[in-house]
């Protein structure tokens, strides 16, 4: 099963690295939406510190949500979704190999360019720490809670809207926990709290959205 899963996740990073548009396009949406918050409010480093948090997990989010339509549909349309779901592994491990695949795509790079997210937005080194923790705990989350939803449109001919009505009100419990983690770190204070309630976050959507995942193909492709 372990070596089903890795081929999975390889080939759904041979097709990203051919099709290199739809991986970078999110990411450079996340790098726009970062750069211009300097240059509409001015170089302010007070400023931009307090408004750090909000400012890279909104654009996380709409990043994640940019992402997330193409984890299903490309497999349904060209009929491989429908073999994945024959193959003589449980389907919860085939969605599991896919969202990870998606995270090391999307979720990944966002937390390779946090270096350049700490120069544009002044944030202090704890700051920073605590956007790379943030990341880290919070972005698989949700590309497994996100799956859910792609699951359950991937037969709809125009479903991003109706995505995007799924998704986003999952998404906010880890915006609130994400932002204050970095609010505390950005004052000096402990955010063990907030990293525990977003760590407990990824173990549940590990644990119980590739049964979901699975469940919602069913109901779609069938």
């Amino acid at each position: 099963m372990l070596r089903t899963m890795l081929a999975i996740i390889r080939r759904e990073l041979l097709i990203a690295y051919r099709r290199q548009a739809d991986v970078l396009n999110p990411l450079w949406f996340f790098i726009i939406v970062i750069t211009l918050f300097p240059l509409s409010i001015g170089p302010e480093p007070n400023l931009l510190a307090r408004i750090a948090p909000g400012i890279v997990w909104v654009a996380a989010l709409l990043s994640a949500l940019l992402s997330l339509e193409r984890l299903f549909r490309d497999d349904y349309n060209d009929g491989a979704l429908e073999q994945m779901m024959l193959m003589p592994i449980p389907l919860p491990l085939v969605a599991m190999s896919k969202v990870l695949a998606h995270w090391l795509l999307t979720g990944l790079p966002l937390i390779i360019i946090s270096p350049l997210l700490a120069v544009l937005l002044s944030l202090s080194f704890d700051a920073w720490l605590a956007v790379v923790v943030t990341l880290l705990l919070g972005t698989p989350t949700l590309s497994f809670i996100g799956a859910i939803g792609v699951a359950l449109t991937v037969g709809l001919q125009k479903g991003g809207v109706l995505l995007s009505l799924l998704v986003l009100p999952l998404y906010i419990p880890i915006l609130i926990f994400a932002t204050s983690a970095i609010d505390a770190a950005t004052l000096g204070m402990a955010y063990n709290g907030q990293a525990a309630v977003l760590g407990a976050f990824l173990v549940g959507a590990m644990t119980l959205t590739p049964f979901a995942i699975s469940a919602s193909l069913r109901v779609s492709v069938n």
